[in-house]
């Protein structure tokens, strides 16, 4: 159940101890009793997972524990965890499958996967090392208390609540002392230069005047309708709970650190370095990409997608007549002023802009759309240098919080403006704003699919929808359309940098040098995306291997098909059942394919 190693990620190990368990404990069981005792089952898991978990409760807009944050850090949360996914597993391995069919059959297939790989996954400490620069529970946090994320600060009790998890926040921040300090003893510790990243995120929240405080934010945006006392009540409790706990919290981690944990940490940079680490990589390539693919094989893929895409950007260069090699090409396109914008506000309208477009073209493609509406943000400055290039937030499904396309505008000279139509596509329309919504929307089917993931899906299918640019009308200028070349690229490139970096000793230079030979990258994003690889390892693949096999599954339904494939009807298949295995997708596709023969 481990969805989160902090707050909200998946965690990670090999299947084997799982897939010994003997399913001889199913018993034959009538249909409808079968299915019955599994919706059961996976909405009595949802509800549990929800309580254990009440940040995750929060982002789906369920707040019914917004008044408290998990320590998911500490030794009880963890046994408890992991008892719930033991109890889960052996519940649903009772239940004969092959009495199931349709939805049922995919909802305990889901199930059975995710409990099988979470259950696995608590052979790895990932609980040692807690905190990293691209995703920390104090990153997280502080998005959490700005007012400009999932927890509401709409009424008098919104308040209250937030105020009870700054209290929690302080114990977790604590936990994960005292967690670095167990990994320094055992030799599992970050890398030097993530953690000198780190430690500018942490300070930019010391400060001494709270009122300047990003926490103090929702007390200037109060509410109207509160009322005088209340308005004074918690202002005076949020100056006080800034001063005495938030930031001193953040003083504590920083000074933690900067003076005793820095000396403690590794100038490697692949995981296969750390106590068992090549095993643990070998999980997290299973668990990221849903497939049995090894490290190996993944960065052959990624060598040979390299070198394809590199020919069809020579094809660009041909187009524009351009004069040079790939390089000057790249080198060009990096440095000529008529392809970036002055501003990052420029840069944000820029996107906001693409919205009706892209809505319209969109529908001889698509006919199912989210209800569900989105709006484009900067990413907050504080996080901004580390941050990717673009992400997506969900919204909630009764559409009282939108969902959310960060772009970064950090260095706006290395954001050009040819990136942009990709971009746009993969984070927002038809990308993960058209799957996260439409699956969280989805009526029928269970909350754990609903409101779950997986990351081969969500990213392949947003790196899908990079692809689908000229079947929408987009791409006309052949440099947007070089944009998505080099998008694609980036994730062969992943391919071959993350497996270099976790499976075959590759340095942080090494990953770099790469990067600037095959890529139109600028400094400042090849090193926040290096960085990245090094911090979740394995993440990085699940955008190509998804993407390629949901390429296969259109290609192979085309050619079986013919005359009779419906894209259509295809991207209705493929979001109306929400996100899964790409296995499982691949199971539902080739049924489809032979209801329609």
């Amino acid at each position: 159940m481990r969805y989160f190693p902090a707050v909200l990620a998946f965690a990670i190990l090999s299947l084997a101890a799982c897939e010994q368990r003997p399913v001889a404990e199913a018993v034959t069981q009538p249909a409808e009793q079968a299915a019955a005792e599994l919706n059961t089952l996976v909405e009595e898991y949802f509800d549990k997972l929800l309580e254990l978990n009440p940040l995750y409760a929060t982002a789906i807009g369920d707040y019914r524990y917004n008044d408290r944050l998990a320590n998911t850090l500490s030794p009880g949360y963890l046994a408890q965890s992991e008892a719930l996914d033991r109890e889960y597993l052996e519940r649903v391995l009772a239940i004969d499958a092959e009495a199931l069919t349709g939805q049922d059959r995919l909802t305990y297939d889901t199930f059975r996967w995710s409990r099988e790989m979470d259950v696995a996954g608590y052979r790895f400490p990932a609980h040692l090392q807690p905190i990293n620069q691209f995703y920390s529970i104090t990153n997280t946090f502080v998005q959490l208390g700005s007012g400009a994320n999932v927890h509401p600060f709409k009424t008098v009790k919104d308040y209250d609540d937030f105020l009870t998890r700054v209290d929690d926040f302080s114990v977790i921040v604590d936990q994960a002392i005292g967690n670095m300090r167990q990994g320094a003893e055992q030799g599992i510790v970050q890398p030097t230069v993530l953690m000198e990243k780190v430690l500018p995120q942490l300070e930019s929240q010391i400060v001494d005047d709270v009122e300047s405080s990003m926490f103090y934010t929702p007390v200037k945006n109060m509410p109207e309708e509160f009322s005088a006392a209340d308005r004074e009540r918690l202002a005076a409790a949020w100056r006080e709970s800034i001063g005495t706990k938030i930031v001193p919290a953040y003083r504590r981690l920083h000074n933690f650190i900067g003076d005793d944990y820095l000396g403690a940490t590794r100038q490697s940079v692949g995981i296969s370095e750390l106590p068992d680490g090549e095993a643990w990589y070998a999980y997290l390539v299973r668990q990221r990409t849903t497939t049995d693919l090894t490290p190996a094989e993944i960065h052959q893929i990624g060598l040979d997608e390299v070198a394809r895409i590199h020919g069809e950007m020579r094809g660009v260069m041909n187009e524009v007549g351009f004069e040079g090699d790939l390089q000057d090409f790249f080198e060009y396109l990096n440095t000529d002023e008529r392809f970036y914008f002055d501003t990052p506000e420029e840069l944000i309208q820029g996107y906001r802009d693409m919205t009706d477009q892209v809505t319209e073209r969109t529908r001889k493609l698509f006919d199912v759309a989210p209800k569900t509406g989105f709006e484009v943000r900067a990413v907050e400055p504080y996080r901004e240098k580390s941050a990717s290039g673009g992400s997506y937030q969900r919204g909630t499904p009764d559409g009282t919080r939108p969902g959310v396309f960060y772009a970064n505008t950090y260095d706006i000279k290395a954001r050009p403006k040819w990136a942009m139509e990709s971009l746009f596509l993969h984070e927002a329309i038809p990308g993960h704003y058209f799957q996260i919504e439409i699956q969280q929307e989805l009526e029928g089917v269970p909350r754990f699919r609903r409101f779950g993931g997986y990351t081969a899906f969500t990213e392949g299918w947003g790196l899908y929808a990079e692809s689908l640019g000229k079947e929408l009308g987009m791409y006309t200028d052949p440099y947007q359309y070089f944009g998505a070349l080099n998008a694609e690229l980036w994730r062969a490139i992943r391919l071959v940098v993350d497996t270099g970096l976790h499976s075959k000793g590759w340095s942080r230079q090494d990953v770099l040098d790469y990067m600037y030979a095959n890529s139109a990258v600028k400094e400042a994003r090849a090193v926040s995306e290096a960085e990245r690889y090094m911090a979740i390892p394995g993440q990085a693949l699940a955008y190509k291997i998804g993407q390629l096999k949901i390429r296969e599954l259109r290609t192979r339904a085309e050619e079986k098909l013919g005359d009779r494939f419906d894209v259509v009807a295809f991207h209705r298949l493929v979001l109306s059942q929400g996100s899964m295995p790409l296995t499982l997708l691949e199971q539902r596709v080739d049924r489809w394919i032979a209801e329609q023969a």
